[in-house]
């Protein structure tokens, strides 16, 4: 058996020149502090992540997210910007990093600009439409067009997987949920974002595909809800 990766990237964006992004899997450890025993172990294992991508640790600033839709535009570094669930920069001196543990990290990428976004979308952030309200910081702060704009859906939790009441499901377009077993529903995350991505007519948007609760060297609140989390680091070299 191979051993775990260390980082995943989306394939389709690795080639972009100036972006950097990745996302961390276990054999890094966990990246969350709000459950952590020992958040030096935490912090020691963001710094290994970001050597991993050749990034400054110092440059880390993290989303505070709480599972919203505003969005903070980063000019330097901040340790943390809390109540936020979307960072954009076109600075080369900071990263922009959040931590997931089923919901879904999307990248934004304009080349043309050298800008990027960063936003974390569970349900309640897909509902509050964060991936577009992304695109729209990216617009108003830097003039990017959405066309011209490269989007990565990387892992979270997927359409086999994430059960949802009825609740969570009406508030989805029902091409999005399908019935499960009993009261219960499925829900396609990655799809319902790619659709609102497409929608604001990012015409890239690509999905990596990996589920979370599937796949035992990425974290999963629904699998094990230990406080474990993998993070994502977007930034531009």
């Amino acid at each position: 058996m191979s051993a775990a990766p260390q980082v995943l990237t989306i394939p389709a964006l690795e080639a972009e020149p100036g972006l950097v992004h990745g996302f961390s899997t276990i054999s890094l450890g966990t990246m969350g502090l709000t459950q952590a025993p020992d958040p030096e172990a935490v912090l020691a294992s963001r710094r290994h992540f970001a050597r991993a991508l050749e990034i400054d640790a110092e440059s880390l600033t993290v989303a505070g997210a709480v599972h919203g839709s505003h969005v903070a535009r980063i000019d330097e570094h901040h340790d943390v910007v809390r109540g936020v669930d979307a960072l954009v920069t076109d600075q080369r001196r900071v990263a922009l990093f959040a931590t997931y543990a089923d919901c879904y990290p999307i990248v934004l990428w304009d080349a043309e600009h050298r800008c990027v976004a960063l936003a974390h979308a569970g349900w309640r952030g897909t509902v509050a439409r964060v991936g577009p309200a992304a695109l729209k910081a990216l617009r108003s702060e830097y003039g990017s067009s959405p066309a011209r704009i490269k989007a990565g859906i990387g892992p979270g939790i997927c359409g086999r997987c994430y059960e949802v009441g009825e609740e969570v499901a009406s508030q989805f377009d029902a091409q999005f949920v399908r019935k499960g077993e009993g009261d219960r529903f499925v829900l396609d995350l990655a799809a319902a974002n790619r659709a609102q991505l497409e929608a604001e007519g990012v015409g890239e948007v690509h999905v990596l595909g990996l589920c979370t609760k599937e796949t035992d060297y990425l974290p999963s609140h629904r699998r094990n809800p230990d406080g474990t989390r993998f993070a994502a680091i977007v930034a531009i070299r």
